[in-house]
């Protein structure tokens, strides 16, 4: 059916062609509105509806007649009826076809009150002396929540391949630290019975030149699982004051072997530079995670810069950066020749897991680890970048004011001694156990050794014996070496602990609670290094 302002339409639209060109010209431009997929809506300058297709009674639930005469708004939700009228009017003002609120969600609303995505494109028509908008409305419902679910899908898959991902980097990690303690447990072995050796050996003949090299292997192989830990984030964080030239030089014979020969390495450092506050082994990992991020950029041939400068961060840099700080700062900068990064990329470089190498060629987590520890140092790190001409990561340290620790001898006859008290030595390893109970006796101290954390607690509830110290592992088969201190502490309450590890390994609240007040020598241990420790807690000073 037809309504009177639908015919009042076609009629003057026809133009002056004469009754029966202009009423096929009617009739075939009904048959297009009847036809069209999407709901058509005409509108006059006043916001009165005129046309209206069966599309349009479907999509809004109204029927044509009660839609006719009415203001389109009604066909809106409340919050965009206001704001569509002053739309309208500046439509007619200029109108031209175009889709309608590009770039923004629209909503149409049906006349139970729901809502519904809406697509809408405008057009103008003039009907004699009367111009009209047609709003051509699509219902997208359906391509919404498709989208939506595949976007949900999308973000599932992410998620599950960054759990798969994380958990396969953990299993590797713990793999890494179990290593990393056994070889620990080794190294012990190896540099404290090279010491042993070399104290019966005369200085300056061969082979006492040959045991003081395997001493120095064993020490570089100390380093490298110092780095698997760190990998594993089961090393002992040692905040301390740094010297940043000095992590340079340590790394710098290792990074040439690294990067290959395709990739020229030059290294300045500036002299007399001030120490800041770090962990020297998390300073290496950071110079050793920017050098392959950098190597892996220049896959043929490139040159690699590490530089080392003192620069005083002003409140200019501050306001453009509002993580870093005022005040001196050490710069470590590192660049490369390689392929560079577009702005997107760049700004994406220290999220976790964001890579841009292909499947199977890294993790995504070497420039992330970076900002990590550059952030618990309290540093500030950025890239400047530029796709086809390299990369430049800065990371800005701040000057420490801390005094260095002395250094200390290491010679075992400069170690305290102790004065005949009674040490339990509580340790799985056979070689461990046999290595700290001679350095405890030749220290001046009585010993009893033990392999499990049960043996212990039999001796200690024997309180007619007096023990002053108990020195226990801390990763041990069927007792971990928290549980015993526990449960020693419960037998006697005021024995004093001593811990070794080759890591920190992750213990609960209780656990921690446990150990409290209990400090850690970290494996491997020199002699002096363990006749100190156990020397301050004798003395009551666990800080030496």
């Amino acid at each position: 059916m037809t309504s009177p302002e639908q015919t009042s339409y076609t009629t003057s639209a026809s133009g002056g062609n004469g009754g029966t060109t202009g009423a096929a010209e009617g009739s075939l431009l009904e048959q297009f509105l009847e036809f069209a997929p999407d709901a058509i809506i005409g509108i006059g300058r006043g916001g009165e509806i005129v046309i209206a297709n069966e599309q349009a009674e479907q999509i809004f639930g109204w029927t044509r007649d009660e839609l006719l005469g009415k203001h389109v708004e009604m066909l809106l939700p409340d919050r965009f009826r206001q704001t569509h009228e002053l739309h309208r009017g500046r439509y007619f003002e200029d109108p031209k076809t175009r889709p309608m609120g590009a770039g923004l969600e629209l909503f149409g609303q049906r006349r139970d009150g729901s809502e519904f995505p809406a697509e809408i494109s405008l057009s103008s028509v003039d009907a004699g002396e009367i111009k009209l908008a047609l709003a051509a409305v699509r219902d997208v419902t359906d391509r919404v929540r498709t989208e939506h679910e595949k976007q949900e899908l999308i973000a599932r898959v992410e998620r599950e391949r960054q759990r798969e991902q994380a958990s396969r980097l953990e299993s590797v990690g713990q793999l890494a630290g179990g290593v990393a303690h056994d070889f620990n447990n080794l190294l012990g072995v190896i540099l404290n019975y090279a010491d042993f050796v070399a104290e019966e050996l005369e200085e300056g003949t061969s082979a006492h030149t040959d045991v003081i090299e395997i001493r120095r292997a064993a020490e570089r192989a100390t380093d490298l699982t110092r780095q698997l830990l760190i990998f594993s984030r089961r090393d002992t964080i040692k905040t301390e004051p740094v010297d940043l030239n000095d992590s340079v030089r340590e790394m710098e014979r290792l990074l040439r072997r690294t990067l290959g020969e395709h990739i020229e390495l030059s290294v300045e450092l500036a002299p007399d530079l001030p120490q800041v506050m770090a962990d020297a082994g998390q300073l290496e990992q950071v110079l050793v995670n920017l050098a392959v991020n950098a190597r892996d950029a220049m896959p043929e041939v490139g040159r690699l810069l590490i530089e080392t400068r003192l620069v005083d961060l002003d409140d200019e840099f501050v306001h453009g950066h509002p993580d870093a700080s005022t005040g001196p700062h050490v710069r470590l900068t590192v660049a490369d020749t390689g392929c560079g990064m577009d702005e997107e990329t760049a700004v994406r470089a220290f999220e976790p897991f964001f890579s841009t190498k292909r499947k199977g060629e890294g993790t995504g987590l070497g420039l992330a680890t970076v900002y990590g520890i550059v952030k618990r140092a309290g540093g500030h790190t950025t890239i400047e970048s530029e796709r086809g001409s390299g990369t430049a990561i800065r990371v800005h340290l701040p000057v420490s004011d801390v005094a260095p620790p002395e250094e200390r001898s290491e010679a075992i006859e400069g170690a305290p001694r102790g004065r005949g008290e009674h040490i339990i030595v509580v340790e799985d390893e056979d070689a461990v156990r046999t290595l700290a109970t001679r350095i405890l006796r030749r220290g001046g101290y009585e010993v009893t050794a033990l392999s499990r954390g049960a043996e212990a607690l039999e001796l200690l509830a024997d309180l007619d014996q007096d023990f002053a110290l108990l020195l226990s592992d801390v990763v041990m088969p069927e007792m971990r070496g928290v549980e015993l201190v526990r449960r020693a502490r419960e037998v006697r309450p005021g024995l004093l602990i001593l811990m070794m590890s080759g890591y920190t390994t992750p213990i609960t609240d209780d656990e921690r609670s446990a150990i409290a007040s209990a400090p850690m020598l970290e494996k491997p241990f020199t002699a002096p290094a363990l006749l100190r420790q156990v020397r301050a807690q004798m003395d009551g000073d666990p800080a030496t």
